[in-house]
């Protein structure tokens, strides 16, 4: 059994083996747009989504927002159960969590080139 982390919307990474709550709110300052899934580690709150571009009544955002809280959940389980350590991020354009291995994303890093003054 592996660590799993969870990546904020700030690019930053939560021990999920810390969370100790989910949460959802609406994420906009405006009543009839987005939503917020955010997570508490440590006693501190992190947004893992922030979304002000969803539209329509408050109770259907929320409800979403919700069945995202589901799903992350369950994407935390299956990630516990991976023998190497996870990575779980909200993908936007599938509208869902992505589980990946941690090796997968340190091997996708491309080589920094420092240019020489």
């Amino acid at each position: 059994m592996g660590d799993v982390w969870i990546r904020t919307a700030d690019q930053g990474l939560i021990r999920a083996a810390k969370v100790t709550e989910i949460r959802t709110s609406r994420g906009s300052v405006h009543e009839e747009r987005g939503y917020a899934v955010t997570v508490v580690a440590g006693g501190k709150a992190f947004h893992v989504i922030d979304d002000s571009e969803l539209v329509g009544a408050q109770a259907e955002r929320l409800d979403y927002a919700r069945r995202l809280q589901d799903a992350l959940l369950l994407a935390m389980d299956t990630a516990r159960d991976a023998e190497a350590p996870m990575v779980i991020s909200y993908e936007k354009d599938r509208e869902g969590w992505m589980l990946t291995p941690a090796s997968d994303l340190a091997r996708d890093f491309p080589p920094l080139s420092y240019a020489k003054d």
